[in-house]
């Protein structure tokens, strides 16, 4: 591991904080923080913490002696002063002096004696580091670490690996027990360069942030030359080899999606799910004896938080034989189920201070042949499961290459599963309206598109932005964190490539938004047919196109779903020297309600936005001319020429195709969005 201070950055970070009153102690801390923390083979996704104490003035102006540690919430990759909460420390050391403290007493204790009472929650190994008596504190779940103690002999190992560099604290878990216990040992060895969590982590220290954060990159490395040194190769032997070819990964995702779905058929309670593979996975997922290591547990206690104790393991899927897979992986999955629910009674034994039951659903899907799924209630959820996964996949790889992989107990991973304290980490805020469904929107580069995203992400759906060009929805992909997608609507290959990409991406498709569409003119007996046949190219077929794929998934997924087209007011209300755009878009009025009629058994509602006169920030005023003109209206009229004399937005038209999908008892309904035009109106 690569040692990647430099005094060079390190000034600058005094530099720059020092101009917002921040002392040298704490901009050093942020900055070596920051470079343990932006390494995934140290720490992911808000995981591990880092200390300094030092004196900081309070209100009055007296100076006191304070630890400043990582706060809940932040992560160490970009954290910043404030999220290393200043804490008294006399107060806390005072601690020690008991022989136990509850979990809440504890966070109490930090809380009280916060500096600034609207900081963050001090970390929950807080007590640690204020127990040990060095400046600078470093803590990290180093991958290399672990599978030296993820081993029967864990601690075997790390003595011949570290000899009197560190000492080696049993497993406890998180919290005042563990704070006492490596206080303790650490007074037992003062001059150990760091401490070794068999089975969590490790803890590195010095009186300075350029010493501590040394002796990790340090001891990490020779955990590092250990795994080279002894590593077997291979690590897992192949199954049976087999020659049939391995079902696509879109063809099985949305069935999959939907075995996972939780409640009532007509409300179902659904989950988001991401694809990953890799050589290395491939290694993993491929191993005849994958039904041994990867039901051992997790490599760290708090990954049960994000990926539960133990993933699933599917059959194999065939192409040849898809029934067989999806009959033998529903019985999987029921009987993960089944057995997380058994796991969850056996150790919810505390009567004083039962636990009330997680959902039993699966965070990740092994899938020999193909890779894994990880599932989450939204799609950063799913990303953060996958994340720690591959993590845990590199080093349960390592643990085996020396020798084998074992984890806590079982009581061990439920005590930190339904720990209080790491659940609130997840927080528990109210979910959006929309929450674990994805929207495919076609046209998303358009004015209507975009605020469509916009609006759905707000609700808190994921948004796949469908367009001809994926450059013009990438900027806003990675605004609201979607999904920018290539597609030409009316191409079916590029269709199915595009749905294909999304059921990878999202594991399926709950809202269609098919918006995508453009305006031809011409006198109807007189223009051209080509004219009149590509309008109804893109402004009926292509509409049929992305329903008929969307509504596909949708049966496969059994959790029903919503159609919802754009089919303006031109399929009601004609327009002079406008059929050649009408035309379509009133039978893709009907194609909606067709769609309403077909699919309704099937939970699928099918509705549609009937707008007209929509101005845009997007539009300029030679557009707004433009448009206005063909449709024999003055610029007046486009703008505000309707019954409520107000103007229409995109925003608006937005609106509606939220609130249709919200509407989960409304099918076959047309909604106008116009501000008022009578002539277009239908009820």
């Amino acid at each position: 591991m690569k040692n990647l201070w430099s005094d060079k950055e390190a000034r600058a970070y005094v530099r720059r904080y020092a101009r917002d009153g921040v002392n040298r102690d704490v901009a050093l801390r942020v900055y070596t923080t920051r470079l343990l923390g932006g390494d995934p083979q140290l720490v992911l996704h808000g995981g591990g913490n880092t200390s300094v104490k030092t004196v900081a003035t309070d209100l009055t102006g007296e100076k006191l002696d304070v630890l400043c540690v990582k706060g809940s919430g932040w992560d160490m990759g970009d954290i910043e002063p404030a999220g290393l909460p200043a804490v008294q420390i006399a107060p806390l050391r005072n601690l020690d002096a008991l022989d136990r403290l509850g979990d809440e007493d504890m966070v109490n204790a930090q809380r009280r004696n916060l500096l600034d009472s609207k900081a963050p929650n001090p970390s929950v190994e807080t007590l640690l580091h204020a127990f040990l008596p060095h400046k600078f504190v470093d803590h990290t779940h180093s991958t290399a670490v672990l599978a030296l103690t993820d081993q029967p002999d864990g601690a075997k190992v790390c003595r011949e690996v570290y000899g009197d560099r560190v000492a080696l604290v049993p497993y406890i878990m998180p919290g005042f027990a563990l704070a006492k216990s490596c206080a303790e040992i650490q007074r037992k060895h003062p001059n150990v360069e760091g401490l070794i969590l068999l089975k969590h982590g490790i803890f590195s220290f010095g009186e300075s942030a350029e010493e501590a954060y040394g002796r990790m990159i340090d001891l990490v490395s020779l955990a590092e030359q250990r795994l080279r040194q002894d590593r077997k190769n291979p690590v897992f032997a192949p199954a049976k080899k087999v020659t049939d070819r391995p079902a696509r990964v879109a063809e099985i995702a949305p069935r999959l999606r939907g075995m996972l779905s939780l409640g009532a058929a007509e409300s179902p309670t659904r989950f988001v799910m991401t694809f990953r593979t890799s050589p290395a996975i491939r290694r993993f997922v491929d191993g005849a004896e994958i039904g041994r290591y990867s039901q051992q547990g997790t490599v760290t206690p708090d990954h049960a938080i994000r990926i539960k104790p133990r993933p699933v393991v599917l059959p194999r899927p065939s192409a040849n034989d898809p029934d067989a897979f999806f009959k033998s992986a529903k019985l999987a999955i029921e009987s993960y189920k089944d057995a997380y629910r058994a796991y969850f009674v056996r150790n919810n034994t505390d009567k004083a201070n039962p636990k009330t039951q997680l959902d039993p659903v699966p965070r990740v899907l092994l899938l020999p042949g193909l890779g894994f799924f990880a599932v989450g209630n939204s799609a950063k959820a799913a990303d953060v499961a996958a994340d720690v996964y591959e993590n845990n996949i590199e080093v349960i790889t390592n643990a085996e290459a020396i020798g084998r992989f074992r984890s806590i107990t079982d009581p061990e991973l439920f005590e930190i599963e339904y720990w209080s304290l790491e659940q609130a980490k997840l927080g528990s805020a109210k979910e959006a309206a929309l929450a674990r469904q994805v929207v495919a929107i076609t046209g998303a580069g358009g004015a209507i598109g975009q605020a469509t995203a916009r609006a759905f992400r707000a609700a808190g759906a994921e948004v796949a932005l469908l367009d001809i060009d994926a450059r013009m929805t990438t900027t806003l992909a990675d605004e609201l964190g979607g999904l920018a997608v290539s597609c030409d609507v009316t191409d079916d290959n590029s269709v199915a490539s595009a749905f294909d990409a999304i059921a990878t991406r999202y594991g399926g498709v709950d809202i269609l938004v098919s918006n995508a569409g453009a305006a031809w003119q011409g006198k109807i007996g007189e223009v051209d047919d080509k004219v009149l046949r590509d309008s109804f190219e893109l402004n009926f077929f292509a509409h049929q196109r992305v329903a008929k794929a969307a509504v596909a998934i949708m049966r496969e997924q059994a959790t029903g779903g919503a159609l919802l087209f754009n089919t303006s007011k031109q399929a009601i209300n004609p327009g002079k020297d406008f059929g050649p755009y009408g035309l379509p878009k009133a039978a893709t009025l009907f194609l909606s309600r067709q769609y309403a009629l077909d699919y309704g058994a099937d939970g699928i509602r099918s509705n549609a936005v009937n707008a007209d006169r929509i101005r845009s920030g997007l539009l300029t005023e030679d557009m707004v001319k433009t448009r206005s003109k063909a449709r024999g209206l003055s610029e007046q009229d486009y703008m505000a020429g309707n019954l409520l004399g107000r103007e229409v937005l995109a925003e608006d038209v937005a609106r509606a195709f939220v609130d249709l999908a919200m509407a989960e008892k409304t099918t076959a309904a047309v909604l106008t969005v116009d501000g008022g035009n009578i002539e277009a109106a239908l009820r």
